[in-house]
């Protein structure tokens, strides 16, 4: 419900007005005068300010600086019964979001209130924009039919209705944000912005400003205030990745926040309330991490309260065909390609390969292939790949299912593939005399190297 401060000093007016708001949904706090106007700015958090211009004690504009000084991007409509063009100018001059002149049309006032309100929605977001340009939303793009990937998308649905912090486990590149993303839309708050901020991407003497904020001067270079990442993301979600990359100081204002849902800017003296759901992530061990009394054990508690282990690709191979053949789809249009294909013995390379990266690695590998491949079919020599890597691991994963010849056959593929690597680095990289240590004919040696992607 979104929160309206009423400033008006006619008790009959104010009356009718807080009436005729709460009647369309909104939650309203009414202020008499100007300096309990001021009072309530100071103190709360609002929405939107509906002030008249002519108060006893302070007037509409001095109410109209508060707001724009606390809260930047809280919209102010200002009532006036003296409509003149020089107030008008005042008013916007100082920030305003508009005016209305009394007496008005109530359905004028609100369709100006319901105008101002998606202005601050659509500033916030373009905020967030200029930090982060991903566009990816909801369960569509979850691609997977895995048991493991199943499982995490049920936990999702399960508990993206509700409030409930949320801890996301994984490797780096198994796609926590994607999941944190769809808690968030297929919440309650999707309509409010979602916030992400990556905890190891930022100085620790920078972090706790990102989060908070901070007031004007501050510190050296804080020359105006800016609102923090958890002010951006009231009413909405904010997802802490690798939080356990986090500072233990800052780890306990985390930890406020969880118990409190307040915040303080930084050189800030006041709290400021918030409504935030906390979705965090990390790609280590945070159990060990509590052991070494590198992180805070209350706020692994709090955190860890819905914990979701997204597998990595190497343990939902299944689903390798399925994202191949997304990020296919996806780069032909991006790098305007028209379509390809991928050919079997290509595949056969990405489903025997660890995936170390697990499916960020895979969508870079398949970028780079939609590039290098010059017609419609991605063949082996595509696929870049760390060989040896590949090799070693394929013994581990030969898969069992099909006849004795399909087995064989990549078998073969990989003790060749280890064989022609290793003469080549016996002979560092002279193909006549690998050719030769290999007792095969250079054409063949070179048929093979090309086949198995060798070079790449």
């Amino acid at each position: 419900m979104q929160t309206i401060l009423l400033v008006e000093d006619k008790e009959s007016m104010a009356q009718m007005l807080k009436e005729t708001l709460e009647s369309e949904g909104y939650r309203v706090v009414v202020a008499g005068d100007g300096q309990e106007g001021m009072r309530q700015i100071k103190e709360s958090h609002f929405d939107l300010v509906l002030s008249d211009l002519k108060l006893p004690k302070k007037d509409g504009i001095e109410i109209l600086r508060i707001t724009k000084a606390e809260s930047p991007l809280t919209p102010v409509i200002v009532m006036t019964a003296f409509g003149t063009i020089e107030t008008a100018v005042t008013a916007m001059k100082e920030g305003a979001f508009d005016f209305i002149t009394k007496p008005f049309d109530t359905d004028h006032l609100l369709l100006l209130i319901r105008r101002a309100l998606e202005a601050q929605r659509l500033h916030t977001e373009n905020i967030l924009l200029k930090d982060e340009l991903a566009s990816r939303y909801g369960m569509p793009m979850i691609i997977g039919k895995s048991r493991g990937i199943s499982e995490v998308a049920q936990n999702v649905q399960k508990v993206a209705p509700g409030k409930t912090t949320v801890l996301l486990l994984g490797e780096s590149g198994t796609g926590k944000e994607l999941f944190a993303r769809a808690i968030h839309n297929l919440s309650p708050r999707s309509p409010y912005p979602f916030v992400p901020i990556n905890c190891a991407a930022i100085p620790r003497e920078l972090l706790e400003s990102e989060l908070f904020g901070h007031e004007k001067g501050s510190f050296t270079g804080a020359d105006a205030k800016k609102l923090g990442k958890f002010e951006l993301a009231d009413k909405g979600t904010i997802f802490l990745d690798e939080i356990a990359e986090m500072a233990l100081s800052l780890q306990a204002k985390i930890l406020r926040v969880i118990q409190e849902g307040e915040i303080e800017r930084v050189g800030g003296v006041k709290s400021i309330k918030i409504d935030v759901r906390i979705v965090a992530a990390s790609n280590k061990d945070i159990e060990k991490a509590v052991e070494d009394k590198m992180f805070r054990e209350d706020l692994y508690y709090r955190l860890n309260v819905f914990p979701i282990v997204i597998p990595p690709l190497r343990e939902r191979k299944d689903d390798i065909p399925l994202l191949a053949e997304y990020f296919i789809n996806k780069y032909c249009v991006e790098l305007k390609t028209g379509h390809k294909n991928i050919s079997k013995d290509a595949l056969d390379l990405l489903l025997n390969y660890p995936w170390k990266g697990n499916v960020r690695e895979l969508e870079n590998c398949i970028e780079r292939a939609i590039i290098l491949c010059e017609n419609d079919v991605i063949s082996p020599d595509h696929i870049a790949l760390n060989q040896q890597v590949s090799v070693e691991s394929s013994f581990r994963t030969l898969p069992m299912g099909g006849t004795l010849e399909d087995v064989a056959k990549v078998a073969t593929r990989i003790v060749e593939t280890q064989r022609i690597i290793r003469a080549l680095k016996e002979t560092k990289g002279n193909k006549s005399r690998a050719a030769e240590t290999l007792q095969v004919s250079y054409k063949t040696l070179l048929t093979k190297i090309k086949e198995y992607g060798i070079e790449s």
